[in-house]
């Protein structure tokens, strides 16, 4: 007995995509802290389930590497909706994947029978206390001063399908960006304040069209790029005016471009997505 999966990535975030009608396991948190181990597993950020939808035609199912559920995730989006495509699943360029944080419709750009760039609408943004969610009065959570392990930072929140929590660091680097995601940002992640607890995102704007940012995901630790993360870093940089609506988040290993419309006010994010190899993983 085995799990047939195939690892991919967008950008480094990498996963391991399985069909569940091809596979089945009776603890899917499990398997995905087994799987996701760095050095005693595939290594990846989590698995990700490939599900006939319930109104659409396909669901996703996203645990992270420490088997807790996410809502949605950006980079996986884009990657499942390649995998489907080549993998013959579907032949439309066109269509919508179901996830725990609502529905979001991708568009393939397919060149040579090969997906080369995916366009996701990530859906309508929220900013209200309530809403990302964290305690406190009402009102949207702009540069707001948060008390980590004795220091202060300026925190702006967003939820975009699931919660992000954004610091802003005038002038950083990309490797000084990184070493606060992986320091303070499992201290702001598990802040009481957070109920559901909190992505974190560190980020430095270069200009109003291009930010820099590095992730502290929630449930995976430090990754290399993050979709849903991305568009929480552009949302934080437009709410607090130092971007405009379109720009491009510069990440580890590339550029996402994210736009938020002011035609219909939902969040799009656009980038490639790369299949690595399939592989068995015994029961």
């Amino acid at each position: 007995m085995s799990i047939t999966y195939t690892k991919m990535h967008g950008l480094g975030n990498d996963y391991l995509y399985i069909e569940t009608e091809k596979n089945d396991h009776p603890d899917w948190p499990e398997l995905s802290r087994q799987m996701s181990h760095r050095h005693l597993g595939a290594g990846s950020d989590g698995i990700i389930l490939i599900m006939p939808g319930e109104t659409h035609e396909f669901k996703m199912r996203i645990f992270n590497a420490d088997g807790s559920e996410a809502e949605t995730c950006g980079n996986g989006i884009r990657c499942f909706a390649k995998y489907v495509y080549e993998k013959g699943l579907t032949d439309q360029t066109e269509f919508t994947i179901e996830t725990l944080g609502g529905p979001n419709g991708v568009v393939l750009t397919v060149k040579d029978g090969e997906v080369v760039f995916v366009r996701s609408n990530m859906g309508t943004p929220k900013f209200e206390r309530a809403e990302i969610p964290m305690e406190g009065p009402e009102g949207q959570v702009k540069e707001e001063a948060i008390e980590v392990d004795g220091q202060t930072y300026a925190i702006t929140c967003a939820n975009i399908g699931n919660p992000h929590a954004v610091v802003f660091v005038d002038g950083a680097s990309g490797d000084q960006l990184l070493e606060l995601a992986q320091t303070v940002g499992p201290l702001i992640e598990k802040h009481p304040s957070f109920t559901q607890r909190t992505n974190v995102e560190f980020v430095n704007v270069l200009d109003r069209q291009n930010i820099v940012m590095r992730i502290w995901e929630r449930g995976s630790g430090i990754t290399m790029a993050s979709g849903s993360g991305s568009c929480g870093a552009a949302l934080a940089s437009m709410i607090t005016g130092r971007v405009d609506r379109k720009v491009q988040v510069h990440l580890v290993y590339g550029e996402l471009g994210i736009e938020w419309s002011e035609a219909d006010g939902n969040v799009y994010q656009e980038g490639p997505a790369t299949e690595v190899y399939t592989g068995e993983w015994p029961l």
